[in-house]
């Protein structure tokens, strides 16, 4: 038994882990050169968050649903540079709007560089991901613009919030199944399509990516609180300090009106309050991580991670199936 991938996930089959390891080294290098441009200033910037590595989590999951057909189709890796693009072209966006100032444990491409030249990198990173789109064929264009579409609905609903009347936990799962869920989704879908699988077996895995991928971003609200910068390579509390309400306060906010406790109200008043100061913000993460809500939110990613699971059960029996099902437990094992 052999650990490849970011989360530690054993691989029983050495052939599986081959096709697992190879595909990886191949997406690396496509990384790395769909990021390289005549303007060296521009490869610099392009390759900033790449070189600083990262999980590989959508690559890893166009590996692993490859494996329902042909492994080595053309068009499996390309698809995995795809997606990780997207990403990584999301981040640079992302750490913009939030005001980040670490990505992956080094200074965030707006820290160094200013917000106008980390947009304009994003840009140019969904750029070369179209490029090599266009080589796949319609129909995979036709699946990333849905999703991307998805992609910016859902952060444009977050930024938004909740209607009037709509429950925000509701609305913020929606938000996650469009932020995240839709992307993680896609790679499992381009590895199955790719592949050449049958196309049950390319919605199975599908839904088991959209599930996956909420229950992966509810474990990442978790750790913006749970744990320090070291272990997750970012400022920790970066959504408190910017006034997102992630699943942890949403949980909270819940618990303080149902049930009218002093302690919780006086702890929404200081996540509402200006956490720009590190000293309140240190303290408004000492008491989330002491509080009922962390666990709840922890509950819930425990729930998406058993969806996701159960989504694969029509599939057969086979070690990258295990693979998949492992993952659900590496995703709820990082909110642990």
């Amino acid at each position: 038994m052999t650990v490849v991938g970011p989360f530690g996930l054993s691989v029983r089959d050495q052939a599986l882990e081959a096709d697992v390891q190879a595909g990886l080294a191949a997406v690396e290098e496509g990384l790395l050169e769909a990021t390289k441009s005549e303007v060296p200033f521009i490869t610099e910037a392009a390759q900033h968050l790449v070189r600083a590595g990262g999980k590989r989590f959508r690559p890893l999951l166009v590996m692993l649903a490859a494996q329902f057909g042909d492994p080595y189709a053309p068009g499996v890796v390309p698809s995995a540079v795809v997606v990780e693009l997207t990403h990584l072209a999301t981040l640079y966006h992302d750490d913009v709007m939030d005001e980040a100032a670490v990505r992956r444990g080094v200074p965030s491409a707006n820290t160094r560089w200013g917000n106008s030249v980390a947009v304009l990198t994003g840009d140019f990173l969904f750029a070369r991901a179209s490029q090599i789109l266009a080589d796949l064929g319609p129909e995979a264009v036709r699946v990333q613009a849905l999703a991307f579409e998805r992609l910016v609905t859902g952060q444009i609903l977050e930024t938004a919030g909740p209607t009037d009347g709509r429950d925000p936990v509701e609305h913020y799962l929606d938000v996650l199944g469009g932020k995240t869920g839709s992307l993680v989704a896609v790679s499992c879908r381009f590895g199955a399509m790719m592949s050449g699988a049958d196309e049950t077996v390319v919605d199975v895995l599908t839904q088991y990516g959209e599930r996956l991928g909420v229950a992966f971003q509810l474990a990442d609200d978790v750790l913006d609180i749970a744990s320090d910068s070291h272990e997750s390579g970012k400022t920790p509390g970066t959504d408190l300090r910017e006034g997102i309400p992630t699943l942890p306060v949403l949980r909270l906010r819940e618990r303080a009106a149902r049930l009218g406790l002093a302690e919780d109200v006086e702890l929404c008043e200081l996540l509402e309050s200006d956490l720009s100061d590190d000293e309140r913000l240190a303290r408004a993460l000492a008491a989330l991580r002491e509080h009922p809500a962390l666990e709840q939110a922890r509950r819930d990613t425990v729930r998406y991670a058993e969806d996701a699971r159960a989504a694969l059960a029509p599939l057969p029996e086979c070690d990258a199936k295990v693979a998949l099902l492992e993952l659900c437990d590496a995703v709820v094992h990082r909110a642990g």
